[in-house]
């Protein structure tokens, strides 16, 4: 341990563990520790079931009927990957794909009036909706058609809308769009979670909405994927990547302090040594005086016994509740997985239920979403603070992540992948610098 490194990690959360890979495959030498006996930190997966129970306090351990705690791995954080988006490009570039197995989710669903409706996924899907009239429908396809054709390095396919002037709420008034659809193309489409986009250039939205049908386009059913085993496989992958190319891992590790010298970082103290680094990574938990609180995410998992009502079945869909359904500031999520994601006892589904909390009593915020996966078998309450850095790392050399926010999918956590990495190389993040060596000394024998 008393050794001099590039780059020391602390924590393994999903974050930490791709930048280790990315920064071991550009040759740095990198020292990961976790004070956990386990990877993933608060993106991990738990397993067995008991081990969950535990984790909140239930004073009983699980009964019978839930199948044998081990077929469980129970995702702290609930979220998907869309098909088209960072995250798969990551996996895809450094390779980490030929270490997990995915599946499609089986469908995409948004709240209207009490109910849900399927998000439509093709153009048939689209006429055939009830989600909105027949005129209106018409109106919508001609946005759709818009929006797939825009490039925004070619002026010919604007139709007098200027990205980086006109905000959103301008193109929904020049295609006439109704208050539904617009609350469904932002919310379930472009996947905000709250309406603050509407007055703000509309560049960003149209990319999103791209983003979503260029996914969906992959595989046609959704446009989000969903790991074999949970999403603990994911921080499992990167650590795997960080370790073919030197990285060295120490779980079970407690870190007692962060060495500091003329106000930048030149070491991590743990059991009485000391190792060395010129620059460190950490999740907040490992710096709470370089962090503050940015508000406060509830998440709710649910166990239960049947597929939830007017989903057609699925055995793994997302549910958005716009937030203008439900009188909030912010959507409502609910992820739902199960047995056939190899995370849950045989016929058992796990859906769990997250957003922004807003009021002085969270529980009553999800009221609407508890309602949709009735009966529930046990529910699991969790209320966790939201942190982000209070300086950006280029004096200290300290760069911690941001936590984990109430999104569905992994566009955020990569977006400050990226900008931690530019922090701490001086250059834009590029995908290119994520391609394993070819010819690396630690590259792996072809399977």
């Amino acid at each position: 341990m008393d050794e001099e490194y590039d780059v020391i990690v602390l924590g393994t959360g999903l974050t930490e563990c791709i930048l280790s890979g990315i920064m071991s495959v550009n040759g740095k030498k990198v020292l990961h520790m976790d004070r956990n006996p386990y990877y993933g930190g608060e993106s991990s997966s738990i397993t067995p079931l008991e081990e969950l129970y535990k984790r909140f306090s239930l004073p009983e351990s699980p009964p019978e009927s839930m199948g044998r705690g081990r077929d469980w791995n129970v995702d702290l954080i609930p979220k998907f990957l869309m098909a088209n988006g960072q995250l798969v490009k990551m996996l895809l570039y450094t390779e980490v794909t030929r270490y997990l197995d995915f599946k499609v989710v089986e469908g995409s669903f948004v709240y209207k009036g009490g109910k849900i409706y399927k998000v439509p996924s093709t153009e048939t899907e689209a006429l055939a909706s009830n989600l909105m009239g027949m005129f209106e429908k018409r109106r919508f396809r001609k946005f759709l058609v818009f929006v797939a054709n825009f490039d925004e390095n070619d002026p010919k396919t604007f139709e007098g809308v200027d990205p980086k002037t006109t905000d959103m709420r301008e193109v929904y008034k020049k295609f006439d769009l109704g208050q539904d659809v617009i609350d469904f193309t932002g919310h379930a489409l472009a996947l905000y979670r709250t309406d603050d986009y509407l007055d703000v250039p509309c560049l960003e939205t149209i990319n999103r909405i791209k983003l979503y049908s260029e996914s969906l386009a992959r595989y046609g059913k959704s446009p989000y994927l969903y790991p074999l085993y949970g999403l603990g496989e994911l921080p499992q992958g990167f650590a795997r990547l960080s370790a073919i190319y030197g990285g060295t891992y120490m779980l079970n590790k407690p870190v007692e302090e962060i060495v500091m010298e003329d106000g930048h970082v030149v070491g991590v103290k743990s059991e009485g040594e000391v190792a060395r680094c010129k620059q460190l990574i950490c999740d907040p938990s490992y710096i709470p005086d370089r962090v503050r609180k940015a508000g406060q995410v509830i998440r709710v998992i649910c166990v239960l016994s049947h597929p939830i009502k007017n989903t057609n079945d699925a055995n793994s869909c997302q549910i958005i509740i716009p937030q203008n359904q439900v009188n909030r500031n912010s959507d409502i999520y609910v992820c739902m997985i199960s047995y056939a994601h190899n995370v849950a006892a045989q016929g058992k589904y796990i859906a769990i239920i997250s957003t922004t909390v807003e009021t002085e009593e969270p529980e009553a915020e999800i009221e609407p979403a508890l309602e949709l996966l009735e009966p529930i078998d046990q529910k699991f309450v969790a209320i966790s603070d939201l942190y982000e850095p209070t300086d950006d790392g280029t004096e200290s050399q300290v760069f911690a992540s941001s936590s984990y926010d109430a999104t569905t999918h992994f566009e955020t956590t990569c977006n400050d992948i990226k900008d931690i990495y530019k922090r701490m190389t001086g250059s834009d993040f590029d995908f290119e610098n994520m391609k394993r060596k070819q010819n690396d000394v630690f590259g792996e024998d072809e399977q």
